[in-house]
């Protein structure tokens, strides 16, 4: 029989609902908040669903990669439009979500999102870590040059690679005076 799960992911736990074709809740139950737990809890129910879906979130990239490397088929799903959706039943729960979600699974009636690769995001955090790393350089030889103009230390720029060793070096002049 075809199976269909819905997990709606939250940072300490999940809950989870998994239907039939027919819509019917066939199980129901919440797990630890990581790709295993949810691999682990199809498992001791003996399931094995033909799609599962979950929200894009803080979470969504990590499960997602998680789920897909235990072989599990898991969707991340655009939590706007599931929003959508979800908000139209009458009660709000995490249970309740989780049960709309899997409905989404059933129907096919969602859009799925891009996660990127780890090899992107590793390249994205590296060159966004960089970024902040000069704009915090830049912030503080500008505070610096601030501090120092109150005691009548002008120091010049810093705009090219080469001109930083200069500032170093007015730096560690004007400590010296004083």
């Amino acid at each position: 029989m075809e199976h269909y799960a819905g997990l709606d992911v939250s940072l300490k736990e999940i809950s989870i609902c998994v239907v039939d074709r027919d819509g019917e809740t066939v199980a129901r139950g919440v797990c630890p908040a990581d790709p295993e737990g949810v691999a682990g809890w199809f498992r001791n129910r003996d399931l094995s669903p033909r799609r599962i879906v979950h929200e894009s979130g803080m979470l969504s990239i990590w499960l997602q990669r998680g789920l897909a490397g235990l072989g599990l088929p898991a969707t991340c799903i655009d939590a706007r439009k599931a929003h959508k959706s979800l908000s139209a039943r009458l009660k709000k729960s995490d249970a309740a979500d989780a049960e709309g979600l899997a409905q989404l699974a059933r129907t096919g009636w969602f859009t799925p999102v891009h996660i990127r690769s780890e090899e992107a995001d590793r390249l994205r955090s590296l060159v966004g870590a960089r970024k902040r790393l000069i704009r915090l350089r830049k912030d503080l030889e500008g505070h610096i040059r601030g501090v120092l103009k109150t005691f009548g230390i002008r120091m010049s720029g810093t705009s090219q690679g080469w001109q930083r060793q200069s500032f170093r070096d007015q730096l560690a002049a004007a400590g010296e005076s004083d």
